[in-house]
């Protein structure tokens, strides 16, 4: 067989793609709600932040179901092409987005929109496209973001280091010492959410403690954060694929789907000298919930035209509108501020609009870009054939 044969896809787990549209449609509503919060304890879909950690859940089964038994006969090239095809086009949409309509966000909420010559915000779009993480002295915007140009593209960053790791030395991991491994990762879940603080890093976190929030900049603290996000949540997923202990469940789409809404919609919990509840739900959510959830879905089916077209609809759209919807909330961070003595009503219509759009925005980006890119990108690097010698 040759190195560039492509590998024919498995059967995908339908129920686990729709899950991943419920979690994506909730995150763009939470980003976009954000904006009138007052901070972490009071705003709406308090917890939708931790789609990120069932993401992650999510993509460490699916690598470990796509791939683990794969590796006798696909190269490490394949591996990292088939992961670049899948997941790099929408990332240099997500940041191009950001490119367009960038200057857009000049107002109050960005000052420092105005100020950014036009040089560094191509800079940034370059870093961007590259996945390279921006340092906070680089911010053209004023969160420091690892690409001011489309926030969420930290955790596709995340996902990429999950990747090589997996591909370098990850998969050649036994069944004990992946579980070893989701043991320690899980104390470093608990010692993020209940604040303990170990290593003394997270001083000063204010609203944000007793949370999982963080993981978007290039700091000590973030970084640890940001790592601390990922590496229990793909383990756990991991090693729940090598062990393939599924659970059936009746509807399991609507069920799961229903879990998966309600952990990110539940409200701050927790009074001020009682914030360790917060900390203990997310830890349960992120430790347990979550892994449950992926084990239902994998082990469901998903019946009736309309729960499998749902299904569909909701894995096609949810990694591009995860990946492009944020430009379009820094223009409503922009709007907001601007218009704040508009009427509740216009901004709840704004608000509804911008929500449609970016779905729109992610379909056409699907449709229009996505796929097609994705299809000749396969034909070029992976469907090659052979060379005969004559």
């Amino acid at each position: 067989m040759s190195n560039n044969t492509y590998l024919s896809s498995k059967p995908r787990y339908e129920i686990l793609d729709g899950l991943r549209g419920v979690a994506a449609l909730l995150v763009v509503a939470f980003h976009l709600l954000e904006t009138y919060s007052g901070g972490p304890k009071t705003q709406l879909i308090n917890h939708g932040y931790l789609a990120v950690d069932f993401f992650f859940v999510l993509s460490g089964f699916v690598i470990g179901y796509a791939y683990d038994d794969r590796w006798n006969r696909m190269p490490l090239s394949n591996f990292f092409k088939r992961r670049l095809i899948r997941l790099h086009p929408m990332v240099i949409m997500g940041s191009f987005i950001g490119l367009l309509l960038f200057y857009l966000g000049d107002g109050s909420a960005f000052p420092l929109v105005a100020e950014t010559p036009v040089w560094k915000l191509l800079l940034m779009f370059f870093l961007g496209c590259t996945m390279f993480p921006a340092l906070t002295s680089w911010d053209i915007r004023g969160w420091q973001e690892t690409n001011s140009l489309n926030g969420p593209s930290w955790s596709l960053l995340y996902e990429y280091l999950a990747n090589i790791m997996y591909a370098l030395f990850i998969r050649r991991f036994g069944t004990k010492l992946l579980a070893a491994c989701v043991v320690f990762f899980g104390l470093l879940t608990l010692n993020l959410c209940l604040n303990i603080d170990v290593l003394g890093l997270w001083q000063g976190r204010g609203d944000a403690n007793f949370t999982v929030i963080g993981g978007w900049s290039v700091t000590p603290d973030q970084i640890l954060i940001g790592f601390t996000r990922l590496l229990y949540p793909f383990f756990a997923g991991l090693l729940l694929s090598r062990l393939g202990k599924l659970i059936k469940v009746k509807r399991g789409f609507w069920v799961c789907g229903f879990i998966v809404a309600a952990v990110q919609i539940m409200p701050r919990l927790g009074g001020e000298n009682t914030q360790w509840i917060n900390g203990l739900y997310e830890a349960i959510a992120i430790l347990f919930i979550f892994p449950l959830v992926v084990s239902m879905g994998a082990g469901s089916n998903v019946t009736g035209k309309k729960s499998v077209a749902i299904c569909k609809f909701f894995g096609q759209i949810s990694y591009p509108l995860y990946i492009t919807h944020y430009p379009i909330v820094y223009i409503q961070n922009t709007w907001a501020s601007n218009h704040a003595d508009s009427p509740l009503a216009i901004h709840i219509m704004v608000s509804v609009s911008l929500y449609i759009f970016a779905i729109m925005v992610a379909y056409a980006a699907l449709r229009l870009y996505d796929i097609p890119i994705r299809e000749w990108l396969k034909e070029k690097y992976l469907h090659k054939k052979p060379k005969t010698v004559a």
